[in-house]
């Protein structure tokens, strides 16, 4: 479960951790006051907020106000802004990244830290993170918190409190049972404090049940998404441009690997689980093209399913579509030749192997206007 920014500061507040004064409003008129200069920020599960008009200064309630109401029902990467946070503006003198997570290889917690702070931590070159596993049979030692201010070059001034907050931010993490947890950036002020100026938290799903306190929280769904849950169809919006249609969860995962090696994106990616019923292939066809990405890659390994009746539905749902958007098919399993050869007439790109659809659909997707 992800949590918007207002609730995972609140947890960092509750953990000790410093963050700025605020408040969170649905509408323009909840603004009554501010008390100085103050950032008005939607609230959605997505990044990328500050390019798509979603992050605002203001230095009155007036400001304010109007800064909300452009904010409010903006679609930023398919996500409705229904709610923003208004916080005191911080006076910058560093940007940080401190972040942990769960590394599944080593079997441990993860903290990691950067000096670029307020960049995609996915986006800093590997030489510039810090990379600390915790053991958990030892849990957090003072040494890891040495470590990210040594690496990180912060003043002896403030060594203590980044200290501090790595402790506390290992503390939240295993208390939440948290699969992520993210200050990014964490801010120094010209004036020497350490605050979180913003943060990520993800809670792990099967352990919801030993926070009841989460139980209030909604899903923050695309209307896409909310339409995918209601036809019981697994569909994500990601921030790339492919498409992806795969059947299981293992190939799905290999699919969008594929394609990361190849330089494409995933911009949207469905599972059909196991089956192959028509309808249900075609209803997912429909709302991959309602996501409009440039390119569509469909990578069936049909054991128990039919690949000629996955073939129908795909082809059901393209029957009279507008917008004709490049369809990469990889289609393997029983009766593959015939849905081929139905894929092929169809005017689908065919692609023999995983590989090989990969490297098409992230070819296509290039050059795809």
């Amino acid at each position: 479960m992800k949590l918007f920014e207002y609730y995972a500061k609140g947890i960092l507040a509750r953990h000790g951790i410093p963050v700025p004064e605020g408040f969170v409003v649905s509408s323009p008129d909840q603004i009554r006051s501010v008390r100085g200069p103050v950032m008005v920020k939607a609230q959605v599960l997505m990044g990328g907020r500050g390019k798509a008009g979603g992050i605002r200064p203001a230095d009155s309630v007036e400001d304010a106000r109007k800064a909300a109401s452009a904010i409010l029902d903006l679609n930023i990467s398919g996500y409705i802004a229904k709610e923003v946070l208004v916080e005191r503006r911080l006076d910058v003198a560093k940007e940080l990244y401190l972040g942990m997570t769960i590394d599944r290889s080593r079997k441990c917690l993860l903290m990691m830290a950067s000096a670029s702070g307020g960049m995609d931590i996915e986006s800093v070159p590997e030489g510039e993170i810090l990379m600390l596993p915790i053991d958990p049979l030892i849990g957090y030692q003072d040494y890891i918190g040495r470590k990210v201010v040594g690496f990180l070059g912060v003043a002896k001034e403030r060594a203590a409190h980044v200290e501090d907050i790595c402790r506390r931010l290992c503390e939240l993490v295993l208390r939440e049972d948290a699969e992520l947890a993210e200050i990014n950036p964490l801010v120094i002020t010209k004036d020497g404090r350490v605050v979180a100026g913003d943060a990520k938290i993800t809670i792990d799903s099967d352990a919801l049940f030993r926070h009841r306190e989460y139980d209030s929280l909604k899903e923050d769904l695309t209307p896409l998404e909310e339409k995918a849950k209601r036809l019981d169809i697994a569909f994500v919006q990601l921030d790339g441009n492919i498409g992806v249609i795969a059947n299981g969860a293992g190939l799905t995962m290999a699919t969008l690997d594929s394609l990361n090696t190849y330089g494409g994106k995933a911009g949207v990616f469905l599972d059909l689980g196991g089956t192959d019923d028509p309808e249900k292939v075609k209803n997912a066809m429909l709302l991959m093209h309602e996501a409009n990405p440039k390119v569509i890659l469909l990578n069936i390994f049909g054991g128990i399913t039919k690949c000629d009746t996955v073939a129908k539905g795909v082809l059901e749902a393209i029957e009279g579509q507008r917008a004709k958007i490049p369809i990469v098919a990889r289609i393997k399993g029983v009766n593959e030749e015939i849905a081929r050869t139905m894929l092929k007439d169809a005017g689908l790109i065919p692609a023999s192997g995983l590989s090989e659809a990969a490297e098409l659909a992230s070819k296509e997707s290039a050059r795809v206007v």
